[in-house]
């Protein structure tokens, strides 16, 4: 079915089957829509009606079936029936849009001021658009259901502007959620980036993040009383914005001041069960208010930590929880009747580690028993033997007998003219200083009863030999905030922190010459302060042999295998350079002052050269400018760095950069090179430096030899050296025995 629109009637007559005017507009949905014509159902009467797409006045791509047009109506000039012409369509009323926003402020409940005649109270509601935030204002009547609003609470509502004015304003205020209050707790448990607060408004812990926590984090401890906000992260509460309040702020139960008498009729276990989740298992009955009523108590409600029994005779205090009025027996004490009733006696004693157990323990003050007899004598002696804290170690415990070695001194005194000694241990001093060799003590004498062993105690120092001699050393080690110094015998290696140095650092080297004080830190460690670099000296002494002796290293120094005990190294004669007194197999210590590079981290088993000198301080034979032999094949070079096959350690090939090969040559794989081994001190690897190509001896040219084999003497075209006559000198001698003197122009000798 086709039409054509020119047919379609606009003219001014009435031919509606309602009788409806032309010009009377109507509104309806769209029920059908083809390429060229559709179908309209009116919305105010029950008609439907044809149109033709030339009829609407839009874009026909817009038009879409059920959107609500509006329309004229007339008559097909051919059929006579009712059609659509004039199409609109009609844009959807859009409803008024909800904003949600914040209370910036409430409305006051009260004026100070006299407000205006008929002048209602305002506060102020904002919200964001487009990241800007805007302000409006809203009176009580603008919300609903009389909710009182504070600031801080979240709202929504909708916009309305003033006809006459054009300000906009807030209405049908709705409250979303009320503001987060804050909350008050006690931190019962803190973690290593954690911990947990229980909550003083029910009976419930909430986590907490340390990074949540507004105060100084290394005063935070368990019992702190707190404040927070309850947030929902993950779908879990935390809290957050924690903040200290002062101690005792928060309160969770309220104890009785009137005390009560009852029984015990269930004690708490001694093994609690795997499945056992209540803090309260003990059980009290009493009688109340002519009831028998039983309270539950825990293990911290016993206030003389007696151990009680069912059937016990107790008396009490009532603790009443404030969030969720839970009462229990608090601050329990064993009534003396109890005991007449069970004939029960008493026992004093220590705790001790027997197969027997002890029960109902009653805990006694401090001191009332000793299993030692102190005197009160005070006695005078002299330090024979220092005491130093026993020795512990993380691989193993060590015994008691080595134990007690390790810790135990020596003092001598004298007893009504008899002289005698008797041991002390470190942890019987009295104040900080330590006790040296050679200080005078004051003590006293403890006596154990059971053994009658005797020991000083109480001990404190009267004078003491002030040395204020410097000692001298060679600087061993360097690290990134300490070292350690080698002392002028050589043999040991003392602690030192950068604090102590008083000079430069950057100029300090291995191997540099420095004086020092020896202090004892704590746990008595030795170590060295005042540390200043002075003019080098020679700590090997001056009569270094001057045969050349190989050899082998078979111990490192400590600073290249911390693990070793000993701080000197030792190194095996390999050859005896045909000396008699030193004989091959003879070991040899070497220190840091024996290098001749003293950053060259000799390894175990490096084949070196040395010679021998003597310590002027101990008269002991040392090895003194070691010398390392070291030679390999480059494995391969790369951009800027390479590897030489050489084991150091664990490692099959040495690390070496390009900078560190001498004359700037270029190496390649294969090459022959000596170099030094040195160890980074941070990382704990080894390298190579002082990297440089093998000298080899160039052989003659081909066309030499050849030549030199064809020449013989005999034969006259060969070449000879004839003298004509001997050289003389001016003054007809042999030889030039005249001295040459820079002769001045025009002047004749």
């Amino acid at each position: 079915m086709s039409y054509d629109p020119a047919l379609l009637h606009t003219g001014g007559h009435t031919g509606y089957a309602n009788g409806a005017g032309l010009g009377i507009r109507e509104t309806g949905v769209v029920e059908k829509l083809l390429t060229s014509y559709g179908f309209i159902q009116c919305s105010e009467r029950q008609a439907r009606l044809f149109f033709h797409c030339s009829q609407y006045s839009g874009n026909l791509q817009e038009l879409k079936l059920g959107d609500d047009v509006e329309f004229e109506v007339s008559s097909d000039r051919r059929t006579g029936k009712p059609i659509a012409i004039k199409l609109v369509k009609i844009k959807p009323k859009v409803p008024e849009e909800r904003i949600t926003g914040q209370v910036v402020s409430a409305v006051p409940t009260h004026l100070d001021g006299k407000a205006a005649p008929g002048q209602l109270p305002t506060g102020s509601v904002c919200y964001e658009r487009n990241g800007e935030v805007f302000y409006l204002t809203y009176t009580p009547e603008d919300v609903e259901g009389n909710a009182q609003l504070d600031t801080g609470d979240k709202v929504s509502f909708l916009m309305e502007t003033n006809e006459h004015t054009g300000a906009q304003s807030a209405h049908n205020i709705v409250l979303v959620k009320k503001k987060q209050q804050r909350c008050q707790g006690v931190v019962c448990a803190t973690k290593e980036a954690f911990g947990f607060i229980e909550r003083g408004d029910v009976v419930k812990e909430i986590f907490f993040h340390y990074s949540e926590f507004k105060g100084d984090l290394e005063a935070l401890q368990a019992g702190d009383d707190v404040e927070f906000t309850i947030k929902e992260r993950n779908g879990k509460e935390v809290a957050t914005e924690v903040r200290l309040l002062p101690q005792g702020t928060v309160i969770f139960e309220d104890v009785s001041s009137d005390v009560y008498e009852g029984t015990v009729t269930k004690v708490i276990p001694k093994i609690p069960n795997k499945n056992q989740n209540d803090p309260l298992p003990g059980r009290i009955c009493i009688r109340k208010n002519f009831k028998d009523k039983e309270l539950p108590f825990g293990d911290k409600d016993t206030k003389s930590k007696v151990t009680l029994l069912e059937g016990d005779h107790v008396q009490f205090n009532i603790s009443t929880d404030r969030r969720d009025k839970l009462e229990r027996a608090t601050n329990i004490e064993i009534l003396p009747d109890t005991f007449h009733f069970t004939k029960e006696t008493r026992e004093m004693d220590m705790l001790s580690a027997q197969r027997n157990h002890a029960i109902r323990i009653k805990k006694l003050p401090k001191g009332t028993v000793s299993f030692h007899t102190q005197s009160e004598q005070r006695f005078t002696g002299v330090v024979e033997k220092e005491a130093f804290p026993p020795i512990s170690s993380k691989s193993a415990s060590p015994s008691k007998g080595k134990e007690k070695d390790a810790e135990e001194g020596l003092i001598v005194y004298e007893d009504c003219g008899v002289k005698m000694t008797v041991p002390y241990h470190a942890k019987d001093l009295e104040g900080c200083i330590h006790p040296q060799m050679g200080d005078k003590v004051e003590f006293s004498i403890s006596e154990v009863k059971r053994t009658g062993q005797q020991s000083a105690v109480s001990l404190k120092v009267l004078n003491r030999q002030v040395n204020t001699k410097r000692l001298l050393g060679f600087v061993a080690t360097l690290k990134d905030n300490f070292g350690f110094i080698e002392t002028a015998n050589h043999d040991q290696e003392i602690f030192f922190h950068y604090s102590e140095l008083c000079s430069d650092l950057d100029s300090l080297e291995l191997g540099d010459t420095v004086e020092y004080n020896l202090s004892k830190g704590k746990g008595n460690k030795v170590s060295a302060e005042k540390v200043t670099k002075v003019a080098a000296v020679n700590g090997i002494g001056d009569d270094v042999s001057t045969t050349v002796y190989l050899g082998k290293v078979i111990r490192p120094l400590r600073s290249v295998d911390p693990s070793q005990t000993d701080y000197q190294g030792l190194v095996e004669v390999t050859d005896d350079g045909k000396v008699s007194s030193v004989q091959k197999g003879q070991n040899y210590p070497f220190g840091i002052v024996s290098m001749a590079s003293k950053a060259d981290c000799l390894q175990k088993g490096e084949t070196v050269k040395f010679q021998l000198c003597t310590v002027p301080q101990t008269g002991q034979k040392m090895a003194c400018n070691v010398v390392p032999q070291r030679r390999a094949f480059v494995e391969c070079v790369k951009d800027q760095f390479g590897f030489i096959t050489y084991e150091v350690g664990d490692a099959k090939k040495l690390f070496f950069h390009v900078k560190e090969v001498l004359d700037g040559l270029e190496l390649q794989a294969g090459d022959e090179v000596e170099f030094s081994v040195i160890l980074n001190q941070r990382t704990g690897k080894c390298s190579a430096c002082s990297v440089r190509l093998k000298p080899v001896a160039t052989p003659r040219p081909e066309r030499l030899v050849n030549r030199l084999k064809s020449i013989t003497l005999d034969d006259a075209s060969a070449p000879r050296l004839v003298i004509l006559r001997q050289p003389r000198g001016p003054d007809n001698s042999k030889g030039f025995n005249i001295e040459r003197k820079t002769r001045q122009a025009g002047v004749i000798d």
